[in-house]
């Protein structure tokens, strides 16, 4: 496959190119939905072109979830990435963390809590906040959208249940089931979690919209509340 060049200008160097020739021949790959070969090197190596060498090292030291979360800003801290370059690889950031999430389609079926679970644990590798979700569902548990309702710390005060009820209704949805992760990767429920979880139960019940259950999302693990009895 012909390599795309994101250089600008002549400013680099042959030990600058070197090491970018070294990254494209080690056979780097990047698998969206692997488990062991996810790597930040493929976007480097296809995305960048004659930079210091230095600069390059040094962005392969972050780990892959502080990598795809830097800004354009501290992108262009990094000595030879200049605004194009940081804009080109904020876009391939962004198509990255699309194409993580994109499992969740229309022809999707929920049957249990591991379904759920696969569809999910992608996406939720990549972010830095928790990120509060919903999963839509028709009557025959087929998914029918994937709606993002809060950013950050999860609290009662920050997930309405206008803010849920609102897409759940808008879509026609038969019910939801609430994702969020849990950066640290630990997916061991608060009780903030919970007494939420309760809440848009019971304001679901009102409106005649079923919440399933509500899944937290760790590291390669997950935890079900209605599993594990807690809702």
């Amino acid at each position: 496959m012909q390599q795309i060049s994101m250089w600008e200008g002549n400013k680099g160097s042959k030990k600058a190119q070197s090491f970018a020739g070294r990254l494209r021949e080690s056979g780097a790959v990047y698998q969206i939905n692997g488990d062991e070969n996810t790597s930040m090197e493929l976007i480097l190596s296809a995305l960048i072109g004659d930079i210091p060498d230095e600069t390059m090292k040094s962005l392969l030291l972050l780990n892959l979830v502080d990598f795809l979360n830097l800004s354009k800003e501290e992108l262009m801290t990094y000595p030879g990435i200049g605004p194009s370059m940081a804009a080109r690889l904020m876009a391939a950031f962004a198509l990255t963390k699309k194409l993580a999430s994109a499992g969740a389609s229309e022809n999707t079926v929920i049957r249990c809590p591991e379904d759920i679970f696969y569809l999910m644990k992608n996406e939720a590798k990549l972010l830095d906040k928790e990120y509060f979700s919903a999963l839509l569902l028709n009557t025959k548990n087929h998914v029918i959208g994937k709606e993002t309702i809060s950013i950050g710390t999860l609290n009662s005060s920050m997930v309405h249940p206008r803010e849920l009820f609102k897409q759940a209704i808008r879509r026609s949805a038969a019910a939801v089931i609430l994702v969020h992760n849990h950066p640290s990767g630990d997916p061991t429920p608060s009780r903030e979690d919970i007494s939420l979880t309760k809440r848009l139960i019971e304001a679901g019940e009102i409106i005649g919209i079923d919440v399933l259950d509500h899944i937290v999302l760790g590291f390669d693990k997950f935890t079900s509340l209605k599993s594990k009895g807690l809702i």
